[in-house]
């Protein structure tokens, strides 16, 4: 019977709901023709490939370790909407073995991370999990929800082990390389000693987290704890936020951050004595499906703000709200306090239009219209007042680090990609945070790149923030080849390349894990 009820659902998919999507025309974001072409079409997983080309020399900081960067790749051809958000998670790692000494033999290895969704579309051939930007607009995503709720009534999937994709962001944490994104747990990831990929499963802290994790939670540098956030876009508490202790494991309580609306949340900052909350003007509005239109909008009535919420409170009630206009953020790149200013500066890219990732770009300017604003936020601890100050102005500024040995305190140095023309980048940028100065390394005609990553020299000094170097994945469209590019952090000047043996497609967020933190991964849950 299951069998049968299968194949009658899939007759009702195309035959009654894929002609219906087909009917209505697709803005450029979800159009799978844009979302999927040249450098940004999918590929297969690739075992270690050894002994690449080097040109120049590998820093001594990076051998022995491993560089991986997450990316959403589809397994399966959608068959209706795509957004860029909507693929399945894929690792692409760049491992530094040392073959003795100074000596390096790098190798290139791409895996999926198994998710759930994954094995599960994959057993059954087919996209059976809904797509959350690609496919759930108006009444055919509605129909996309029904269906895949009969499934699941069914027995054809199982939502029990969650419906993410961990395409997104990378953290390592207590052993464990996680992948994450919003939508889901994070899972836990594993680096063989021969360079290769393992999904080791779904992570939930032993047990103690109960909820989906966003894409970027933040590691104290100092204390080593990890501070994340959860949101619902259905049930009140809207938004948890929490923290881990990596001494012991433990999860602290989640505390429930009273919000009036769901709100599109990707990342939280960190300082010595707070967490910094975002919750702007990208709402979740389920109904508008009901009139046609997307969950995801941008609602110009409702204020954008920013909150302090004490580390370690136990409930909301010393949250501290500060009215910041015209802001919508993915990504908070740094924050810190000024005690002497009482204030408190937060480093992000404010992205116009705020929806450009979800509409056709408000005026239908489509990706050309898409820009991200390097900013300065202060917020007045004295006033309760908000002010913001563009740094690098001009350059689109999107996909970046600090030197994370100092997140939450403060830093002179951030390292971006210049998201020009969107959503290639065609360069790396080096901000002075205290001028807005910025110097750009260029990739060259026809050659783009992804986010850079800052890994801090072997002997890298307290006083010197910028000794390090940045590596970050660039693709030559013309060749169709893609190398791991070095770059001196202080100089911007190329370090040494490494000549990868395939194409590599443009993708998010990356860390480097040292060999000391290989040494000490944890192998299982």
């Amino acid at each position: 019977m299951q069998g049968l009820l299968s194949a009658a659902l899939d007759v009702i998919e195309d035959r009654v709901l894929c002609p219906l999507e087909s009917k209505k025309p697709l803005s450029w974001c979800v159009d799978p023709e844009v979302q999927l072409a040249g450098n940004f079409a999918p590929v297969s997983e690739l075992p270690p490939v050894r002994n690449l080309r080097v040109t120049g020399e590998i820093p001594r900081a990076l051998v022995g370790g491993v560089y991986v960067r997450n990316g959403a790749n589809p397994l399966l051809q959608p068959k209706g909407g795509h957004h860029l958000f909507d693929g399945d998670g894929m690792l692409h790692a760049v491992a530094f073995t040392s073959t003795g000494g100074a000596a390096v033999a790098p190798s290139y290895t791409r895996r999926f991370t198994r998710t759930s969704r994954l094995t599960q579309e994959a057993a059954l051939g087919r996209c059976v999990f809904p797509k959350a930007i690609g496919e759930l607009h108006g009444h055919t995503g509605l129909g996309r929800l029904m269906l895949f709720g009969l499934r699941a009534a069914a027995g054809i999937v199982d939502t029990s082990n969650g419906v993410g994709a961990a395409n997104a962001g990378l953290t390592y944490f207590d052993g464990r390389l996680l992948a994450l994104s919003e939508d889901d747990m994070p899972y836990h990831m594993n680096i063989g000693a021969d360079g290769d990929l393992r999904t080791v499963g779904r992570f939930n802290f032993s047990g103690q987290l109960q909820s989906p994790m966003i894409a970027h939670p933040k590691i104290d540098p100092v204390t080593g704890e990890l501070f994340a956030l959860s949101y619902d876009v259905v049930n009140k508490p809207y938004l948890r936020y929490f923290h881990v202790d990596p001494a012991t494991g433990d999860k602290s309580p989640d505390v429930a951050v009273a919000l009036r609306r769901p709100t599109m949340v990707h990342d939280l900052g960190i300082t010595e004595s707070f967490a910094v909350i975002p919750d702007q003007h990208v709402v979740f509005d389920m109904w508008r499906m009901l009139r046609g239109g997307s969950p995801v909008v941008h609602d110009s009535s409702k204020p954008s703000r920013f909150g302090l919420l004490p580390r370690y409170d136990r409930d909301d009630s010393r949250m501290r709200w500060f009215d910041v206009p015209d802001c919508f953020s993915f990504h908070i790149w740094n924050a810190w306090e000024e005690a002497d200013a009482g204030a408190v500066v937060i480093i992000c890219s404010c992205m116009t239009p705020p929806d450009a990732l979800f509409s056709d770009g408000g005026g239908g300017g489509g990706a050309a219209s898409v820009r991200a604003a390097l900013s300065e936020i202060r917020l007045d601890l004295r006033t309760g007042r908000s002010s913001r100050r563009v740094l690098a102005p001009g350059l689109s500024l999107e996909a970046g680090t600090v030197n994370r040995s100092r997140l939450g305190r403060r830093t002179r140095h951030a390292y971006l990609a210049v998201a020009e023309p969107w959503p290639r980048c065609r360069g790396v940028a080096k901000v002075d945070l205290a001028t807005g100065e910025a110097s750009v390394r260029e990739y060259g005609a026809g050659r783009f790149g992804g986010e850079p990553t800052f890994v801090p020299a072997a002997d890298a000094s307290s006083e010197e923030e910028d000794d390090g170097h940045v590596v970050v994945l660039v693709h030559d469209e013309a060749a169709g080849a893609s190398e791991l590019v070095v770059l001196d952090a202080r100089s911007m000047e190329v370090a040494a390349t490494v000549a990868l043996p395939c194409r590599v497609p443009y993708g998010f967020h990356g860390v480097f894990v040292t060999a000391e933190q290989l040494a000490a991964q944890r192998t299982a849950w």
